[in-house]
Order: structure tokens, then sequence, then C-alpha cells
């Protein structure tokens, strides 16, 4: 399985970018898919998680109601709407998938995915 993140780039505060991430090798419609974010000097992060058994979403309190998470499962795509972008969101953005967050509840936890791509770097300007 290969994932392939894309649609970063550079925006103004109160802007929006809208990220993808296809995959191919298998079809990924049940499982868990979900967006992290790293920044320069912090850990990783969780930011958003779409559930691959009922389609529920998950969000980081940092980005509720400005974010949204969905997915295409005929093209094998997820994707992240960002909308009201502030530099705090500078960060590269990488997308993974995995079973186990379906069975463990535990959509946050980049440790229930198995599958990563190359991250995207969006960085917010003010």
């Amino acid at each position: 399985v290969q994932l392939q993140a894309s649609g970063g780039g550079l925006v103004q505060a109160g802007g929006s970018l809208r990220l993808s991430c296809a995959a191919s090798g298998r079809s990924l419609s049940n499982y868990g898919m979900a967006w992290f974010r790293q920044a320069p000097g912090n850990e990783r992060e969780f930011v958003s998680a779409i559930s691959g058994s009922n389609g529920n979403t998950y969000y980081a309190d940092s980005v509720k109601g400005r974010f949204t998470i969905s997915r295409d499962n005929a093209k094998n795509t997820v994707y992240l709407q960002m909308n009201s972008l502030n530099p705090e969101d500078t960060a590269v953005y990488s997308c993974a998938a995995g079973p186990g967050a379906d069975y463990t509840g535990r959509y946050y936890s980049d440790a229930e995915y198995g599958y990563w791509g190359q991250g995207t770097q969006v960085t917010v300007s003010s």
C-alpha cells in the first residue's frame, strides 16, 4: 500500500487549503484513515481521523470547527478541508491508514496506523 499526500502550500492566515491522500495497492475502504502533523521542533500530533467501519469522524480540539475530513472510497482517497487557517497550523501534514483504530477506538494514536504517506508542507503566513 502506498499513500500519496498532496495539496499543501503557502496560504495567508484566514485562508483555506484542501489536502488529498490517495491510496494505491489495495482498497482502504474498510480502514481508518487519519491526518497527523508535525511542526519544527514539535512531536507529531493527531489532527483528524475517519473510521473505516462507520464513517465517524474525529478531530483534535485545535482544529475542530475549522477542518473537515472526508473520504471517497471509490477513489480510495481521503481529504482534509482546512479553513480559517492560522500560523499555528503550519506543519508537515501526513496521512495514515490502518485497521487498528476501528477496533481500539484510539483514532488519535499514530500506533494504530500501519501505512503512512509522505508529508505535504502547509505554511500559513500572518
